[in-house]
């Protein structure tokens, strides 16, 4: 076997599939589930890994965390989960992981996959005259030629978030009277096309409005199909009505047994008054306790302190979480604080190179590390613990330094990182040398 170290990511995935089964790697897998099912796979692939480093805890200082112990192991995949991790066998006849650290595959939670210039002609920014709603008008105009080839650059955009070691995004989609269902019905194709490496779950999103545009008949019909979520964005300055436009959306994911997921950029006034009638029509249906989302949600880093505190133990009690994007602008949002209330807050790239946004990497461990950097994460502890931003939650060691994952029976579903330990890969946003997915080398 070739040194690691040495090899391009395509050349470890070609020694890999040699090392494996003598030829090429098969790729016979199924799209990963949503994050909030738990379905059988079929996966009939086989890897076995030896040299894999993997955390195994912390070394305290009194009661300091000041390093994270870690270990060489053998690791063997079959079926799309993890079926033994033993000690290390240097010697087999395995995939030499060469000592890189095995983490989570990451999770962009937040991304419109559907809209976007990536993989096609350069374009910078586009801004339409009247704010969001001249930005409406804007897309309005632009959505027929961007839909011509929706399937290819969601695709391209796809393979860019897998090289940063991502297997698995929650994506917004356009659904509105412009392009009806079409966005929708684009985005499943690529998503098909890429399955044997990548998972989805999909917001109906009403870009424009869910009455500014009357997008009611399309959401309907979208939430008769294979999407998980239903979205929104700002009800006061779109539509002109909280109450109304807030009660459409709980209802319609109530009927049709979904989550919701609101974007809201709203910072004034209305922008709290979301956020506090969406937590009491929670609790009023329990059942959406878990699968409530708010976007961005930038209001909780204008109001003040006491304010925060007091939104963030209602959402944190409602189980609302928070997927922002770090940093927006020069708005810094409270993240501690809404750890400290146990809210979920989970991050993506949002709009990856299209015309609201010219930036965007594709990497949820690049976000990771600006949050470590904006709030001064910089222990060993809480560096390791930054990174369940990229993984949605999931994190190798425990808050105590007890080793939580992986354990046999896991889905595998893992990066290899050039990095000692996760503290490390969050410091340094590590090089992603291979990416695994339903115990598939897809990257």
């Amino acid at each position: 076997m070739n040194n690691l170290s040495n090899l391009s990511r395509k050349k470890f995935i070609q020694s890999a599939a040699i090392a494996v089964a003598g030829a090429s790697l098969p790729m016979g897998t199924l799209i990963a589930d949503p994050m909030y099912a738990n379905q059988p796979n079929n996966v009939s692939s086989k890897l076995q890994f030896k040299n894999i480093r993997l955390e195994t805890g912390f070394k305290f200082d009194e009661a300091d965390v000041i390093a994270t112990t870690t270990d060489l192991f053998y690791v063997e995949v079959e079926h799309g989960k993890i079926v033994k991790i033993s000690a290390n066998q240097p010697h087999a006849d395995a995939i030499d992981a060469q000592g890189l650290l095995m983490l989570p595959s990451f999770k962009d939670m937040h991304i419109h996959l559907d809209k976007t210039f990536y993989g096609n002609k350069w374009q910078a920014i586009r801004r339409g005259a009247g704010g969001v709603k001249g930005m409406i008008a804007l897309e309005q105009k632009m959505l027929p030629d961007l839909l011509k080839n929706s399937t290819f650059k969601a695709e391209k955009l796809i393979e860019l978030l897998q090289s940063k070691g991502t297997a698995f995004a929650r994506s917004h989609v356009n659904i509105e009277p412009t392009s009806k269902l079409q966005s929708l019905k684009n985005l499943q194709i690529a998503l098909e096309n890429k399955r044997k490496g990548f998972g989805a779950e999909l917001v109906a999103f009403p870009q424009h409005g869910v009455y500014y545009t009357n997008s009611v008949p399309y959401l309907k019909e979208a939430a008769q199909m294979d999407i998980d979520f239903i979205g929104g964005v700002d009800p006061f300055s779109i539509d002109g009505q909280i109450e109304k436009t807030m009660d459409f959306t709980v209802q319609l994911a109530l009927d049709h047994h979904k989550g919701i997921d609101i974007h809201l950029h709203e910072s004034g006034e209305s922008g709290l008054k979301t956020v506090e009638y969406l937590i009491d029509k929670v609790n009023e249906n329990p059942v959406l306790k878990g699968k409530t989302f708010l976007s961005h949600c930038f209001v909780l880093g204008k109001i003040d302190k006491i304010k925060q505190e007091e939104v963030a133990e209602k959402l944190g009690a409602a189980q609302i979480g928070i997927v922002s994007t770090i940093p927006f602008g020069g708005l810094i949002m409270p993240i501690p604080t809404l750890y400290k209330y146990n809210v979920t807050v989970m991050t993506g790239n949002d709009s990856i190179v299209d015309h609201w946004n010219t930036f965007g990497t594709g990497s949820v461990l690049q976000k990771a590390n600006l949050m470590a950097q904006l709030y001064g994460y910089s222990s060993e502890f809480l560096l390791s613990r930054s990174l369940k931003l990229a993984t949605a939650g999931l994190l190798p060691l425990d808050d105590k330094g007890i080793q939580q994952w992986p354990k046999i029976g896991d889905k595998a579903d893992f990066v290899l990182v050039n990095a000692s330990c996760s503290a490390e890969a969050v410091s340094r946003v590590s090089d992603i040398r291979s990416l695994v997915h339903n115990g598939e080398l897809v990257y």
